[in-house]
């Protein structure tokens, strides 16, 4: 079952990185503009949104399966659209495709979920983990194929930057059927029967969620918090950085590169990370997201735009503290909630997350238009310390 998931993260972290890559190009030369360069990473972070929604209630209602196999499949009809806008040279088609393969991106990160469902509590950030760093291979492998997938499409007349869009079509169908045919048991529902003798029925669960504690519910907007910051950070300085580097005359091999990098590091530290989270506890992880997040603006800010080793250390450290936001905030959640709500409650911050997300890649090329790079990159570094008030105060509620 965890060898499932773990082909159908590989097969969609290839997926998710080319919009990662070159989406942001594509619209920068379609419109003619960097101000509107943010547009398409906010427009399919804000489709991942609605896709989170849909996700998580066929999870709740069916089970992980079918729930995981639709989001991918709606994100490989969303590669094929924005293939097509790239032929027709159509802006509009762009934008509706680029917010339909967002469901690919919302997937992804909820199959993160399903690595959970199975684990006992003091092994569930671990679980995550293993899923997590699975993304890495493919995440690493779709950038690095930017400019082979660009010569490709050129040779079947296409413009270069719908490459990468070929790749993710045929890697989000791939995971779509994997996950399809081979996800049996399903991990959710297996979890509700092996629960069922000694965890609440659902009748009961919804009588003790409508009293439940304060303490249950501080622990869900702070997991919420977590993740909902640190992916507003991640994707606005991401987001830009292809175009920072393209205005400085770097080719896409170099900002594929750069993202390949980036995109290691949100996978890649998974496993120390879910250890970390169960050995030392998801909040001082959580306060190292942060201040790790601060590190990764200020290099990014200071980092000159011709500077590949630079700019890629800067967002290997942005990488980085995604991974441990994301990880400690999922173990806040998960821990905080009962199997009977808990796919509808992670899809409900999912759709926060995704939506922080849509909000960070829409603003960030108004930031560079309007005052550099370097300002985007520091400014989103220092809202990240925003969390750690709020840990801080968790932590103290704790020992109280």
């Amino acid at each position: 079952m965890l060898g499932v998931l773990v082909t159908s993260q590989i097969l969609s972290g290839a997926g998710l990185a080319a919009g990662i890559t070159v989406g942001a190009l594509l619209a920068q030369d379609m419109l003619g503009s960097t101000g509107l360069a943010g547009l398409p990473s906010a427009l399919f972070t804000a489709g991942s949104a609605l896709a989170a929604i849909v996700v998580s209630r066929i999870s709740a209602a069916r089970g992980r399966r079918p729930g995981l196999a639709v989001g991918y499949a709606t994100g490989a009809v969303g590669s094929v659209g924005v293939i097509a806008a790239a032929a027709l040279d159509s802006p509009v088609l762009l934008f509706l495709a680029l917010f339909v393969y967002g469901a690919g991106t919302a997937t992804n990160l909820q199959a993160r979920y399903a690595g959970a469902d199975l684990a006992a509590p003091g092994h569930r950030a671990r679980a995550i983990s293993t899923v997590l760093v699975a993304t890495t291979l493919g995440g690493v492998l779709g950038p690095n194929l930017a400019a082979p997938t660009g010569a490709l499409a050129h040779a079947v007349h296409l413009p270069r930057l719908a490459g990468p869009f070929l790749l993710a079509g045929l890697a989000y169908a791939a995971a779509a059927i994997v996950l399809a045919t081979r996800l049996h048991p399903d991990p959710l529902l297996l979890a509700r029967a092996a629960a069922a003798p000694t965890e609440q029925t659902p009748a009961d669960a919804a009588a003790a969620d409508a009293a439940s504690t304060a303490r249950t519910r501080n622990r869900v907007l702070l997991g919420a918090q977590v993740m909902v910051v640190t992916q507003l950070v991640m994707v606005g300085v991401m987001t830009m950085t292809p175009v920072h580097m393209h205005d400085a005359g770097q080719g896409t091999a170099a900002s594929g590169l750069v993202i390949a990098l980036h995109v290691a590091a949100m996978y890649l530290p998974s496993p120390l990370t879910g250890r970390l989270v169960d050995r030392h506890g998801p909040l001082a992880v959580g306060a190292a997201a942060g201040l790790t997040l601060l590190a990764a603006g200020l290099f990014a800010a200071v980092a000159p735009a011709h500077s590949v080793p630079l700019l890629a250390l800067a967002l290997v450290l942005l990488g980085l503290g995604w991974n441990f936001g994301l990880v400690s905030g999922t173990a806040i959640l998960t821990d905080a909630v009962p199997l009977a709500t808990r796919a509808k409650t992670q899809g409900g911050v999912d759709v926060a997350i995704a939506i922080s997300g849509a909000t960070g890649g829409l603003a960030s090329g108004a930031v560079v238009d309007l005052a550099g790079y370097p300002v985007l990159a520091l400014g989103g570094g220092l809202l990240a310390l925003l969390i750690l008030p709020a840990l801080a105060t968790a932590a103290a509620r704790g020992r109280r």
